[in-house]
């Protein structure tokens, strides 16, 4: 059992957490709040709380958005002691069999490849395309997944398979990309968009073919086993060119987030100090994309010159895993203002609702409740576009705003860059 004690002694139960807290902002109850999950965890440690179905369900509906982290005056680390008591979770209760076999897909890069190929090809008998929201949406009610809900769009080809391994722009540097499995399957526009600007940029291109899944899905949910396997064989990966590259960019939040802290953490809580070494060290050239493209690359200046002022306003919504968890926000937001009309929502820090794989399929009714009123701050906008640079983001709001019939759609910042960037070109 992992040492739970210690931080639910280090609460001082001041409150400060339950305001920002996504899952008590839609369910207000004590127990579901930051302060009332260290609490029970501490009882659970002690042998006065059972790890039965009920405390299962609890601790299953934390959202992990790092909201209770970022406010909390202990820097208590409320987002790791609950992906622990999922472990627990998990060995006690096993894993559904929809995540398992999700989980094996992400260990199995050729496998993924083709029951995505398979899925584009028959995907006309379950689903129909959402065109304005860039998704589809069931044709009848699918196993976990109700008629009426917008999913990601699928891809005939993936990212990882639309280029060659190496891609010269002109020699201005070179970097490698880990695009992410939703921008490579389903969000593709994000990869194509990047390749685009990098070319403008003249910097080649290192397509890191033998990349694995990050490992989010599986840590947040609980499944240990995936996480090392994916962690470990990403990091041996990585260390193979990394000397060759000025840096892996990532576009997008939670996989950056990922690879950047959560693997170092999961293996010094596992006792592999020496792994734990080897991902920190990566991390000296680990960026996401639009931290690396505004403060290491003449991308500013370039789209100053360019001055292309398009007709669309755009609003912002901070990823949990960008803005709380690695202090990215200011980057993305001063490259769109140098195409774009820009507009602030009211909160735009506050979690959009994905929450992982659970809360997307047993607890949807939750992210659905977390959804509305983010669909609504963004609409108060009238902002055309509402960008963020995380495809998990962009799941969860697309579906929000389409509930809505908003006038508001989706897109990554890269892909409004590459976009304003091909407009002057044209």
């Amino acid at each position: 059992m992992f040492n739970y004690t210690s931080v639910s002694d280090a609460c001082i139960k001041c409150g400060k957490c339950i305001p920002v807290c996504t899952i008590h902002n839609v369910n207000a109850d004590e127990v579901t709040s930051p302060r009332g999950f260290i609490d029970l965890l501490g009882a659970h440690e002690r042998g006065e709380l059972e790890l039965d179905r009920t405390a299962k369900d609890i601790f299953e509906s934390c959202f992990l958005c790092t909201n209770c982290v970022d406010v909390c005056p202990n820097d208590l680390p409320t987002d790791m002691v609950i992906e622990e008591v999922r472990k627990e979770i998990a060995d006690k209760y096993g894993i559904a069999w929809f995540k398992r076999l999700f989980f094996f897909l992400l260990r199995h890069r050729k496998i993924m490849d083709i029951a995505s190929k398979l899925g584009y090809v028959f995907k006309t008998c379950a689903v129909q395309t959402e065109e304005k929201y860039g998704g589809l949406t069931p044709r009848f009610n699918l196993p976990i997944i109700k008629k009426g809900r917008l999913l990601p769009s699928m891809a005939s080809t993936s990212v990882l398979n639309s280029y060659r391994e190496n891609l010269d722009h002109g020699g201005k540097g070179r970097v490698a990309i880990f695009i992410g499995c939703l921008a490579n399957y389903n969000y593709t526009g994000v990869g194509h968009g990047l390749v685009k600007i990098l070319e403008e940029l003249e910097i080649d291109v290192f397509f890191a073919k033998e990349q694995k899944c990050c490992a989010a899905p599986a840590y947040f949910t609980g499944d240990f086993a995936t996480v090392e396997a994916l962690a470990k064989q990403n990091i041996a990966y990585f260390e193979r060119f990394i000397d060759d590259v000025d840096a892996i960019i990532v576009p997008e939040a939670t996989c950056s987030a990922m690879i950047k802290h959560d693997w170092a953490v999961f293996f010094r809580n596992r006792g592999m100090e020496d792994w734990a070494k080897r991902a920190e060290k990566l991390n000296e050239k680990i960026f996401m994309a639009t931290e690396w493209l505004a403060t290491r690359t003449r991308l500013p200046k370039l789209l100053e010159e360019r001055g292309v002022r398009k007709e669309l306003l755009v609003t912002y919504h901070d990823p949990c895993h960008a803005r709380k968890v690695q202090g990215i926000w200011k980057e993305p937001r001063e490259l769109l203002k140098k195409n774009y009309a820009f507009t602030e929502m009211s909160d735009p820090n506050r979690c959009c609702g994905f929450g992982g794989v659970t809360i997307q399929t047993e607890k949807f009714h939750l992210a659905e409740a977390a959804g509305k009123p983010k669909a609504a701050m963004i609409d108060d906008t009238g902002a055309d576009v509402v960008a963020s640079e995380c495809s998990a983001c962009r799941m969860q709001l697309s579906n929000a705003l389409y509930q809505n019939e908003s006038r508001a759609v989706f897109k990554n910042p890269i892909e409004l860059i590459a976009e304003a960037l091909e407009a002057k070109n044209g």
